[in-house]
């Protein structure tokens, strides 16, 4: 099986290539009826007018992320799938621990009205969710922002603050400390609890770990696959731990379900 998946593989590899060549021979006989379209490979990382990206090398960026020009990524942060990180008029700094979710963007200006400078700084341990667009703000350090909020030029959220998810934070807004604000436009709901407050620090936690499994398994090579594909059908199973944290849930086969005499701490617990 692994031979014939490599040179399916490789198979596979010159097809395109043979596409790609009959896609210029069609170009060339269209001539002046041409529509020429202009494709560049997706680069993850993206320099800028002189200007280059800085990731930590224990950070995690996403395959189909973007991070381009004047931005900061700190020790053991995260760019999620579709995400944006623009730093072209201005910075973008991204701290340590910090988590932002898929399709979230993230952009600057580069000043308002009154001529004040506006990048964008998230602190450390902060959670973005899923499509929030952050832009041109500060974001403090143990601080949430719910899924497809939207933070605009010059608003301020404080350490251990929390934007509910599809609120609308009005330029140069500032919410303060422990305190929940949601709606459009965004206003105070209430404060959060300890509880709560130990939740925004669990979750950049759990999601730096997540982070660190992802990058595993997109650090793997075409033969690392096919050998854990062989060992997942003789084994039925990987580690448990580690496939909880990727969401697996694993059946496994009559034949490898061992008699409870076989172990008999597995059938003490399973009593109990």
């Amino acid at each position: 099986m692994g031979t014939l998946g490599r040179a399916i593989y490789v198979v596979g590899s010159w097809i395109r290539v043979a596409g790609q060549a009959v896609d210029r021979v069609g170009v060339g006989l269209q001539g002046s009826h041409l529509f020429q379209e202009q494709v560049s490979r997706h680069q993850t990382l993206m320099n800028l007018f002189e200007k280059d990206p800085v990731v930590d090398k224990d950070a995690f960026v996403a395959p189909g992320a973007s991070v381009i020009g004047d931005v900061r990524v700190g020790r053991g942060s995260s760019i999620w799938y579709g995400c944006v990180l623009r730093g072209d008029v201005n910075s973008i700094s991204v701290g340590s621990g910090t988590n932002i979710q898929d399709n979230a963007l993230v952009h600057v200006a580069k000043s308002n009205i009154s001529g004040n400078v506006l990048p964008t700084t998230i602190g450390n341990n902060v959670t973005v969710g899923h499509g929030a667009v952050i832009h041109a703000c500060t974001i403090e350090d143990e601080a949430f922002v719910g899924m497809g909020a939207t933070l605009l030029d010059g608003s301020h959220v404080e350490k251990n603050a929390m934007v509910a998810a599809g609120a609308l934070v009005k330029q140069n807004t500032r919410i303060p400390f422990g305190e929940v604000w949601g709606g459009n436009p965004a206003k105070f709901m209430r404060k959060l609890t300890e509880e709560e407050i130990a939740f925004i620090s669990q979750s950049a936690v759990n999601y730096s770990n997540l982070a660190a499994v992802h990058a595993a398994e997109n650090a793997k090579g075409f033969e690392e696959i096919e050998l854990e594909k062989k060992l997942r059908k003789k084994f039925a199973r990987k580690d448990e731990e580690y496939d909880s944290m990727i969401g697996v849930v694993r059946e496994t086969p009559e034949e490898l379900i061992l008699p409870d005499n076989i172990l008999p701490e597995k059938a003490q617990k399973t009593a109990s």
